[in-house]
């Protein structure tokens, strides 16, 4: 106890610096405003800034990416409520009651019942942060490249087992991202692969190009299908302070989205998606009364709201401890990390312990900092969302490429994001989930490093897989995983499970 209070003595005396204030209250603003804006998520928001971080210190730029993504939890909501448009992913079920709630006149209880829930999972997901990571550090010390590469392996299994959709289409778009991830330089060899003879990949594909490409430009091309037919409740959002009755109501829900996001943020594949969905199952299946959900049901805002945040915030910890991202959000803070000189692992615990506990101590701040801006700031939230698509998505497409652009200062790179752009499209409609993709383009060449290494100190004996405990016990939970996801009624039950009747 006495060392994780002198660690967060650490950790308050590199967040409460002007520099790093300001940083956490951009992150946080831009997150907000990501969120709010249907169409561009963190993944490429985080993208379209990493060449923006290469000038600060560490400490500062994962503080900042860190806000965008919680950040974008808060923001969400809001498009979700008034709008019934998730301006992210994971406010999808948000939008099932909060709307309702809104047209019955409860705008302002909806966004005040899911800004507190936000808050109070944000704070107890970052305590359960702090507390679980260093000794899940320790045992990570232990890991050798046989027992890396076996996560690795269950990190892409558990990503399939949680994608959305066919198992098939999962496990073919975790394969292509391996695939993407071979091309470039051998390592070992100095030998040029999978390059075409293409100079500019002789460095591989960017992860910035792939990430904004499948992720942002994907999402924009979609949204313009739509139309622009929006029904924005201007004078309708009325107070923000829920009553007494309806924190009542809500704070079980609160507790349980909290208690289930939390858990659910550190599982590979998992994040703040699945968490928004399996914490509004959760309530509809413990409800006396499950028949008002879908009508304007606080809980059914207050849940998937506060597990959406525990889930954003608990996905650090295999992060930090272990190096391994579960979602692709982490994965480009792997490659923020990397660009800084940072190889994530349990290292950064003991040999950056000023970033490790400053960024931690950042989150509880940010969190309060999005509760204190989030209110007062909704009427310009609302007048933000009636600017026509057709005049805000060329905006972020410009400022997407001149971010692509200012990487390497490179053509090449705005055409390969473009044409991911198109492919992220063809991928959408074909119903393939593009974030085990991008996992699998993460950890391809790390589980390609700590296979080499491994065979290399057994001498090319591949049994040093199943011969040490540890890695073994991985290796097979994955096979017992993929065993069961394939069974027919479990594989019913996973599709049912991403879908609100």
């Amino acid at each position: 106890m006495e060392a994780l209070l002198s660690n967060l003595a650490l950790g308050f005396s590199v967040a409460f610096t002007p520099e790093a204030l300001l940083y956490c209250l951009i992150g946080c603003l831009l997150g907000t405003l990501i969120g709010v804006l249907p169409g561009i998520g963190p993944v490429a928001t985080i993208a379209m800034l990493l060449p923006a971080t290469f000038t600060l210190a560490p400490e500062l730029s994962l503080i900042m990416l860190a806000g965008i993504y919680y950040g974008a939890q808060y923001g969400g909501s809001t498009t979700a409520i008034l709008v019934n448009i998730p301006g992210e992913s994971s406010s999808v079920v948000t939008a099932l009651d909060g709307y309702q709630m809104a047209r019955r006149g409860k705008a302002g209880t909806a966004l005040g019942i899911a800004a507190l829930g936000s808050f109070f999972a944000g704070c107890v997901a970052t305590l359960l942060l702090a507390a679980a990571a260093p000794p899940l550090a320790q045992i990570a010390f232990k890991f050798g490249p046989a027992e890396y590469f076996s996560l690795m392996t269950l990190g892409l299994i558990a990503a399939v087992v949680l994608a959305h959709g066919s198992v098939i289409k999962a496990i073919g778009m975790i394969l292509l991202g391996l695939l993407l991830g071979l091309v470039g330089t051998d390592v070992n060899s100095g030998m040029a692969r999978f390059n075409f003879s293409i100079p500019e990949l002789s460095d591989g594909i960017g992860f910035v190009a792939v990430a904004m490409g499948v992720f942002g430009f994907a999402e924009i091309i979609k949204n313009l299908e739509q139309g622009e037919e929006r029904e924005i409740f201007v004078n309708k959002v009325g107070r923000l302070l829920p009553s007494i009755q309806d924190m009542k109501e809500a704070f079980p829900a609160v507790l349980r989205g909290t208690g289930l996001g939390s858990l659910l943020g550190i599982l590979p594949g998992g994040g703040a998606v699945l968490a928004s969905f399996s914490a509004y199952t959760l309530e509809k299946k413990i409800a006396k009364d499950s028949s008002q959900f879908g009508k304007g049901d606080i809980r059914g805002v207050a849940a998937p709201e506060s597990a959406n945040n525990a889930a954003a915030q608990t996905s650090f910890i295999p992060l930090l401890t272990l190096g391994i991202p579960p979602n692709p959000v982490m994965a480009l803070m792997v490659g923020a990390m990397i660009i800084q000189g940072i190889q994530p692992g349990p290292q950064v615990m003991s040999e950056k312990p000023q970033l490790f506990w400053g960024m931690i101590v950042s989150m509880w701040i940010g969190n309060l900092m999005l509760v204190i801006l989030n209110l007062p700031l909704i009427g310009m939230w609302i007048k933000l969302l009636t600017v026509p698509y057709r005049l805000l998505y060329p905006a972020i497409l410009v400022f997407c490429c001149i971010g692509v652009y200012s990487l390497s200062n490179s053509p090449f790179d705005v055409v390969i994001t473009a044409g991911f752009g198109l492919v992220g499209y063809l991928f959408l409609k074909l119903d393939c989930e593009p974030a085990p993709l991008l996992l699998g383009f993460i950890l391809g060449p790390m589980m390609e490093e700590n296979l080499r290494r491994a065979m290399l100190l057994s001498r090319g004996d591949p049994l040093t897989f199943v011969t040490r405990p540890l890695s073994a016990t991985l290796l097979a939970i994955s096979l017992l995983l993929l065993i069961i996801i394939m069974l027919p009624a479990i594989r019913k039950k996973r599709e049912e499970a991403f879908v609100e009747d």
